[in-house]
């Protein structure tokens, strides 16, 4: 595997949450949305992704852009995207919900996501494995599972070696550090 360019390319870890911490991803369909979108991306050759988890007020990310796009263009279109489509499944589905997210912005009527999300470039493999840890210990400490490996919306089977539905994550091992 080739070497990975950390400065003009860092892989970051990315957290995104819901305006006000409002529970809005308990719902899996909107998990689901994020996870179409991290697959369309991945598909695209936009982004890599190493490692995730999608709580019920937030997400977490370890990912890298390809060189095709900036990460940053990446992460505008998701934060976009992903805004869209629960913005189309609430208008339909649950409008008294959708007054929660309401905002007077010149740009907007509803927002989603809190701006300014946190985005931090990790430098070596033991960041890495730390960030990587912290997100998959997120579901256990949240109480929504006893073990990592039992959290469905996390790349943590990934890294145990055990099936899961996630077609999206790249392998990512010490040699390409």
């Amino acid at each position: 595997m080739p070497k990975l360019n950390h400065i003009e390319n860092p892989v970051q870890f990315y957290t995104a949450t819901i305006f006000k911490w409002e529970y809005l991803l308990k719902n899996s369909n909107y998990k689901q949305i994020i996870i179409d979108s991290l697959t369309f991306l991945v598909h695209e050759k936009r982004v890599k992704v190493y490692g995730f988890v999608i709580m019920d007020n937030h997400i977490h990310l370890i990912w890298q852009g390809t060189g095709l796009y900036s990460l940053k263009h990446s992460q505008l279109n998701f934060m976009k995207f992903t805004a869209q489509q629960i913005k189309f499944d609430l208008e339909k589905n649950k409008p008294d919900t959708l007054s929660h997210f309401y905002v007077e912005a010149k740009d907007r009527k509803f927002q989603f996501w809190q701006r300014n999300a946190l985005s931090i470039d990790i430098m070596s493999y033991d960041v890495f494995l730390q960030k990587l840890n912290y997100i998959h210990k997120n579901p256990v400490k949240a109480g929504l599972c006893d073990i990592e490996t039992d959290y469905l919306y996390s790349s943590a089977k990934h890294y145990q070696q055990m099936e899961h539905p996630f077609n999206f994550l790249e392998p990512f091992d010490r040699s390409m550090w």
